[in-house]
């Protein structure tokens, strides 16, 4: 199935599509991004939230499929904090971090670890008075150090200087990411979305899992539930898009089933139920 939804999808078509996962939710994984996804863009990623109607969903989903979880950049704590679920999986910094249902403090990935320290002093060092000039704002994600510039008020002044940034951080050995209005500097290991959410199911009874996401690091969770596919760890994948003026092109391209923006999410929750 690669089929392309319209942009208001009829329930009927989003029923069919998400079969796999509906015949049997005691053998199905629900797994979401949180920012663009569950929780609107918004200009201080500080200020994101998810809106109560779509937290009433994801609850009542969690009460019915066998494993329910949130995949996100931020760090797992605060994902868990901004999506308030405290029964659900949530796999942060990009799949570096595992914080499983109910549990008090995530399971890191040891290579990811040993670089906590070495990231957090580059970014001290090359984050100057100039990038607060021009409004660039950054974020500890412990192993994982953010340079964000939406909102700024010269936006491309912001972009450039960030773009200082990535070269030292290219130049110092350091793994670098862009996303929405943000460049992430990383670990130079191993560290994608796909990796967290095999780590989430290994060992589980689930053989049909959904991926729902908006930008270019959830293309690393559609091939990743792909690869469990391929690899027979699961019967069926599902990977849905959500579309926005600033999602990736290649985001839709390698989706079964694109969706409205966050209120398109909420259509798909529905239909889950």
């Amino acid at each position: 199935m690669r089929a392309i939804l319209d942009v208001v999808s009829p329930a009927a078509t989003l029923v069919e599509a998400l079969e796999p996962l509906r015949s049997d939710p005691t053998r199905a994984a629900v797994l979401l991004d949180i920012d663009g996804t569950l929780a609107p863009i918004v200009r201080h990623a500080a200020d994101a939230h998810v809106p109560e109607a779509t937290r009433a969903l994801l609850i009542e989903i969690s009460n019915r499929y066998r494993v329910v979880g949130c995949v996100s950049g931020r760090r797992a704590a605060t994902a868990r904090q901004i999506v308030a679920i405290g029964t659900i999986a949530y796999i942060g910094n990009h799949g570096g971090e595992l914080l499983r249902p109910r549990a008090i403090r995530p399971e890191v990935d040891p290579e990811v670890a040993v670089w906590t320290a070495r990231v957090r002093e580059f970014a001290a060092r090359v984050f100057t008075s100039e990038h607060q000039r021009v409004r660039v704002r950054s974020e500890d994600k412990d192993a994982i150090a953010a340079f964000h510039w939406r909102g700024a008020p010269d936006e491309d002044a912001a972009a450039a200087a960030v773009e200082k940034i990535a070269q030292l951080a290219t130049d110092e050995g350091f793994a670098v990411h862009w996303g929405r209005k943000v460049l992430e500097v990383r670990p130079p290991v191993a560290l994608d979305k796909g990796l967290g959410i095999a780590a989430l199911l290994r060992g589980s009874p689930v053989t049909a899992a959904l991926y729902v996401g908006d930008d270019s690091t959830d293309l690393d969770a559609f091939r990743g539930l792909r690869a469990l596919v391929e690899s027979g760890e699961l019967q069926s994948a599902v990977c849905a898009a959500v579309s926005s003026d600033e999602a990736p092109p290649e985001l839709a391209q390698e989706a079964d089933l694109t969706v409205d923006g966050t209120g398109g999410v909420r259509e798909l929750l529905e239909a889950l139920l």
